[in-house]
């Protein structure tokens, strides 16, 4: 049976078997959803306390979205949202963070656990026969690169790999030593929200994510501005060269970096785009900006998501929003280089380019 998957699931089976509205919540004080009589700054003036390892976010009035040349149909409209204020880790949440949590609590992550089969053909056609139950045993997505012969193929570059999980980044023979510093991976949708839980924090939601990520800047293609390279410099871990297989390394990465090597935002925020893909609470839709804009809702306040997920080409697998691309993002393909840019990741599966990091309210 092929063993190349494709990430539309926890445990990649497609493969191998094959009027929800965006939700706007109520203003604390008001209940009223934000309008143009709302003042237009993005820096409202609050007082906040230090928080060791967070990042202030001040709240305001933002806009969120892209409708230019690069971005991709999901990104658009742009529009107008508020926000609270709100601490953000400055950085991707580290291996070595990671394993204080598992010491502490004794927690198991969805790639070490065996595949539950009754929850997983749920996101199956129904009739779809159960596998042969060496397919069930833990594992996760793993990168192989080898030639691919057509880009929108993933299943010619990720392998599902048995024992793949956040201590083996790449399969049973691989290791995390020496890489404390490096962000977490092979990191399921409810293990970061246990991990948050556990830390007093939790995930960002879309919109708190993007505002982070620009960080001031707007209508520019990428996060930094209107170069990928100014100036020669790399400003962040993506994919250099011919993907999937022809990595030049030219930022001196092959895969994951430390979290810090690359200057922060001016919100003080390191690798908001590339290294790993980061959760958000969001679930995730492909017209959710669209249907926003046909209910003539020009801003929510603290807007959430919406209730339910779809996704039209994998209706039947439950999705939440990723974002900031990874170090496999490249110029030739997944080029996410935009805070706006979104990707449907299925809530229980984790892959070798998918970490986290967490928020705290004030």
């Amino acid at each position: 049976m092929n063993k190349h998957l494709s990430r539309t699931l926890h445990y990649g089976l497609l493969l191998l078997l094959s009027s929800v509205f965006y939700q706007c919540q109520s203003d604390k004080s008001s209940g009223q959803t934000a309008t143009q009589d709302t003042p237009s700054t993005s820096l409202l003036t609050d007082s906040q306390e230090s928080i060791d390892g967070m990042v202030w976010i001040p709240g305001g009035i933002y806009q969120i979205g892209n409708e230019s040349e690069q971005a991709k149909q999901s990104e658009g409209p742009v529009h107008e949202v508020q926000v609270d204020g709100f601490y953000m880790d400055e950085a991707e949440v580290t291996n070595a963070q990671f394993r204080k949590f598992v010491e502490e609590t004794g927690y198991i992550t969805i790639a070490e656990r065996p595949v539950d089969w009754e929850e997983i053909k749920k996101q199956l056609p129904p009739g779809t026969p159960k596998p042969d139950d060496s397919l069930l045993a833990p594992g996760s997505l793993i990168f192989e690169p080898t030639a691919a012969s057509n880009l929108y193929d993933i299943s010619q570059w990720w392998a599902w790999e048995h024992g793949a999980d956040w201590k083996h980044p790449h399969g049973p023979g691989s290791t995390i030593e020496g890489k404390d510093d490096h962000p977490v991976v092979h990191i399921a949708f409810a293990d970061a929200q246990a991990y948050a839980q556990w830390a007093g924090k939790r995930l960002p939601t879309e919109a708190e994510w993007e505002i982070a990520a620009q960080s001031g800047e707007k209508d520019q293609p990428y996060a930094w501005g209107s170069q990928l390279t100014p100036n020669g410099k790399y400003l962040a871990n993506y994919f250099q060269g011919t993907f999937p297989d022809g990595n030049s390394k030219l930022d001196g990465f092959e895969g994951s970096a430390p979290v810090k090597s690359y200057a922060p935002n001016s919100y003080g925020l390191y690798d908001m785009i590339g290294n790993v893909w980061e959760w958000t609470s969001d679930w995730y839709r492909v017209d959710t900006y669209d249907r926003n804009k046909l209910a003539g809702i020009t801003a929510c306040i603290n807007p959430s998501g919406p209730s339910k997920s779809y996704d039209p080409q994998e209706p039947l697998v439950p999705k939440r929003v990723t974002k900031g691309g990874s170090f496999l993002c490249s110029e030739q393909y997944c080029s996410n280089y935009r805070p706006s840019a979104r990707m449907a990741t299925a809530y229980d599966s984790g892959q070798e380019h998918l970490g986290f990091r967490c928020v705290k309210d004030k």
